[in-house]
């Protein structure tokens, strides 16, 4: 079959990677693509959001399946799109993909249907917002409610530092339109855990566990990013508390995003908070997450085309996942100053040691072909080094080992990724 990959981040270089490997495919094409996908799919240059052409190309390519991978195009519709042309597309349709379009929408789904999460109020209006901290404990959560590339989260420590937070979102537009509406929440501590699942409307399939590390900084300081990197599975996620999560998180949400008239056909991400008194779902994405695909698609030893087939024709009843008993680590590196002002046009070189090593990846995020043919830094998060190992302690070591390997100018990295696996 052929198949079309929407996207060009390190998410999508772990999903073509992935899709190269079935026996199934015979043609793969990515959209825009990146460096590293150049390696295993023909990269074409369409935007994510250029629906029409995305789709006149499908046509003219005689595309069998089109994988749209990120936020934005789903929360537009873009599988709504390829839909409409009579084309078979994975990923949730415009009404469900909302699901992490809008927190506001995604936590009044929980407070109807007794999903558990943090306590929260949800504001229009910054003068609101900032009377409403004048009562609320402190630190406290604010969140964008539309979609902010998954940096539109503050954690506020102070009242004073709150207020600078709504201002910055809600006045000064840090994240544009995304904080016209903002929810602001109680804070929970606890581990954090990613949990990735496929659904296909009816029926979930959970995925290995995995867990992110947003801040840019060693020890989690510095700003929120798209994540420093991952590891999986995670050791804090146990097997009484998956129990927990399916009756009371997971197969709830499909019930209840069916029960909306929101049938949800693809990949649900659970952002989930270990807290004191339970598991608490922190946030809802619509997709797969980047870095946690990177460590969680080496692990899977479904042929991919199979699973994303059954989401689309309602038969995941009939697909049990299965994942190779060991683990993985992810450790992003990327460019000095990420995630905020930061150079790119930097080559890399090393790229080629991972050729033929045996459970090292790299996978490209920000990359690109010079005029040279060289592959050059195109972004923040330049590259997400992965390595398997047989116990989390010793897929660290390998991940380290291997971001060795590469180099390029401005080149920066967390050296704590997976540190809590030395303390579990």
């Amino acid at each position: 079959m052929r198949v079309l990959i929407v996207g060009g981040g390190g998410r999508e270089h772990g999903i073509a990677w992935k899709l190269a490997k079935s026996p199934k495919v015979e043609k793969l094409y990515c959209a825009p693509g990146n460096a590293g996908i150049a390696e295993v799919a023909e990269c074409v240059n369409i935007g994510v959001m250029e629906f029409e052409s995305l789709v006149a190309f499908a046509k003219e390519k005689r595309i069998d399946l089109t994988v749209v991978a990120p936020d934005d195009p789903l929360a537009a519709g873009a599988v709504d799109a390829f839909e409409a042309a009579g084309l078979r597309a994975f990923g949730p349709r415009k009404n469900a993909a909302v699901l992490e379009g809008s927190k506001a929408f995604s936590k009044d789904l929980m407070k109807k249907y007794g999903i558990p999460t943090a306590a929260y109020e949800t504001f229009d209006s910054a003068d609101k917002a900032l009377s409403y901290l004048e009562t609320a404990d402190m630190p406290i959560v604010l969140k964008a409610d539309g979609l902010a590339l998954g940096k539109g989260v503050l954690i506020c420590s102070t009242l004073e530092e709150a207020k600078a937070g709504v201002r910055s979102l809600m006045l000064d537009k840090q994240f544009g339109s995304a904080g016209n509406r903002i929810v602001i929440e109680e804070f929970m501590t606890g581990r954090e855990v990613s949990v990735l699942s496929f659904v296909d409307g009816r029926t979930i399939r959970i995925m290995t566990s995995a867990q992110d590390h947003k801040r840019a900084k060693d020890g989690d300081k510095g700003l929120n990013t798209g994540g420093m990197g991952t590891f999986s599975p995670s050791p804090f996620y146990t097997d009484e508390i998956h129990a927990f999560c399916q009756e009371h998180i997971y197969q709830p949400t499909v019930d209840a995003m069916r029960a909306e008239g929101r049938e949800f056909k693809g990949v649900i991400f659970f952002g989930l908070m270990l807290t004191e008194k339970g598991p608490r779902v922190l946030e809802y994405n619509a997709r797969f997450g980047d870095p946690e695909t990177q460590v969680v698609l080496p692990r899977m030893k479904n042929d991919l085309v199979d699973v994303f087939e059954a989401c689309i024709d309602e038969t995941l009843d009939q697909v049990e996942l299965e994942f190779e008993d060991n683990a993985a680590v992810c450790v992003v590196l990327a460019s000095e100053g990420y995630p905020e002002h930061y150079e790119k046009g930097y080559k890399i070189s090393g790229l080629e040691k991972f050729a033929g090593a045996d459970g090292y990846y790299v996978f490209h995020a920000g990359t690109k072909f010079n005029e040279n043919g060289d592959v050059i830094t195109n972004g923040g998060r330049v590259l997400g080094v992965t390595a398997l190992g047989s116990s989390l302690a010793a897929a660290r070591a390998n991940a380290y080992k291997a971001a060795e390997w590469v180099q390029f100018e401005n080149q920066y990295m967390r050296r704590d990724i997976g540190k809590a696996i030395d303390e579990a």
